[in-house]
C-alpha cells in the first residue's frame, strides 16, 4: 500500500516527457524569473548524463560549446520551471555517461547520428477512412 508521500510524488511527476537518453541533442525551455517579469530561455545541447532514472529527483546534464568554451547545465526533469523538452537529434552511443566528451576535441567530440523519427499521431476522421473503401 503506497504511503501518502509516494502518492503525492506520483501526482507531481510529468507524463509528457520524451524518452531522453545520453547522446541526444535536446532543446530545453526553462522559465526564468527576473524580478516580477518571467521569460522562457532555451538551452540546446547534448545530453551527457541522466541520473536517478524515473524518480522525482531525476536530472539530465546538458552540454554545449559556446565560443570554444564548454558550458554544462544540470536540469531537474520534473521541476515546474521546465516548460518543454524537445529531442532534436539522437546520437549513437555505447556508454551511459559521456563525460569523455569534456576533453575530446574536433572529430572525436562528434557522435554518429542514429536514425530518429519522432512519432506524431494524427487522427484521421472516420468519414475519410470509409470513402476509399469503395462506398460511393
Amino acid at each position: 500500500m503506497p504511503t501518502k508521500l509516494e502518492t503525492f510524488i506520483k501526482s507531481q511527476l510529468k507524463t509528457d516527457l520524451p524518452d531522453i537518453r545520453p547522446g541526444d541533442t535536446i532543446l530545453v525551455s526553462q522559465k526564468i524569473r527576473e524580478g516580477d517579469k518571467e521569460r522562457i530561455q532555451d538551452f540546446e545541447g547534448l545530453v551527457i548524463a541522466r541520473k536517478h532514472g524515473k524518480e522525482a529527483g531525476a536530472t539530465i546534464t546538458v552540454r554545449k560549446v559556446i565560443l570554444g568554451i564548454g558550458v554544462e547545465r544540470i536540469f531537474p526533469l520534473y521541476s515546474p520551471t521546465i516548460k518543454k523538452v524537445e529531442i532534436l537529434k539522437r546520437g549513437r552511443v555505447r556508454r551511459a555517461k559521456l563525460y569523455y566528451l569534456r576533453k575530446a576535441k574536433g572529430k572525436k567530440a562528434k557522435l554518429k547520428r542514429k536514425e530518429f523519427t519522432q512519432v506524431m499521431s494524427e487522427e484521421i476522421p472516420i468519414e475519410e477512412k470509409t470513402e476509399g473503401a469503395g462506398n460511393k
